[in-house]
């Protein structure tokens, strides 16, 4: 059996069912990958900055397309309201209010700083400024965590808009946050800006790779049945040659007629 097994027309089998189930495996295997890849979240068009007014306002809701927008602000910094908001990547965002000259009032993340201590915390900005950067929708506020945590004076965990209310009293806020990339005139003493991703949207499944996978699956285990099938014919083969013919049967002997007796 092992002659047969590794002689030269069996051997090929072997190597033409191993390429088979390697290449179906990996095409199969990248068409799934495909399949997953698709799920996954894409950046969505990223429309040209527009103004902040534009897209949100006091007491309404932020609408989905406004979320991670550019948007810019022009206004004056109003350095009584400014918070630290903590636990931001191992430091703190500089939040300050940003009047709009309207009777409204957006609040900005200036940038992250290390520690309560930086220059950058004090500096804010005097006169009129123009901000650029990207629209957040406002943070939920967790009640249970501000209760067991402790925070030092001016600091706080959420850019929510209805904390901000309560610290900032007598100032009509408009909805959500915008967190700065470029301002001008740019500041003496800048914070780290803080980076913020575009918009994105979500994938959508395409079931037709997963289809794709599971056909190169198949078509490999085609193939191994098909180099089993062969095999075994070929050993069957072999066997029939090895079995000895069976022996011709004798003829059989004619009985002699007796003799006949002549009169």
């Amino acid at each position: 059996m092992l002659r047969i097994l590794f002689s030269a027309r069996v051997v090929v089998l072997h190597l033409l069912a191993i390429g088979a189930l390697v290449v179906c495996g990996l095409l199969g295997r990248w068409q799934l990958g495909v399949f997953e890849e698709s799920g996954g979240p894409r950046a969505s068009v990223d429309p040209a900055p527009v103004a902040v007014a534009t897209l949100t306002a006091p007491g309404e809701h932020m609408t989905a397309d406004a979320v991670s927008r550019r948007v810019t602000a022009e206004g004056t910094y109003d350095a009584s309201k400014q918070l630290l908001v903590a636990e931001r990547d191992g430091g703190l965002w500089l939040l300050t209010a940003l009047d709009l000259g309207d009777g409204t009032f957006v609040p900005v993340v200036r940038g992250w700083v290390a520690t309560a201590q930086d220059p950058a915390v004090a500096a804010v900005p005097e006169g009129r400024v123009t901000v650029s950067g990207r629209l957040q929708p406002s943070e939920a506020t967790d009640s249970v965590q501000r209760r067991t945590r402790q925070l030092p004076q001016g600091q706080v965990l959420t850019v929510s808009s209805a904390e901000l209310i309560n610290l900032w009293r007598d100032t009509k806020l408009r909805n959500g946050f915008v967190v700065a990339a470029e301002q001008s005139p740019a500041p003496a003493v800048a914070a780290k800006p803080v980076n913020v991703p575009p918009p994105t949207q979500s994938g959508v499944l395409t079931w037709r790779n997963l289809a794709y996978a599971a056909q190169w699956w198949i078509f490999g285990l085609f193939a191994v049945f098909m180099w089993w099938h062969f095999v075994r014919d070929a050993l069957r083969g072999r066997a029939r040659e090895d079995t000895p013919a069976p022996a011709p049967d004798a003829a059989p002997e004619t009985p002699a007629l007796p003799a006949r007796t002549v009169p």
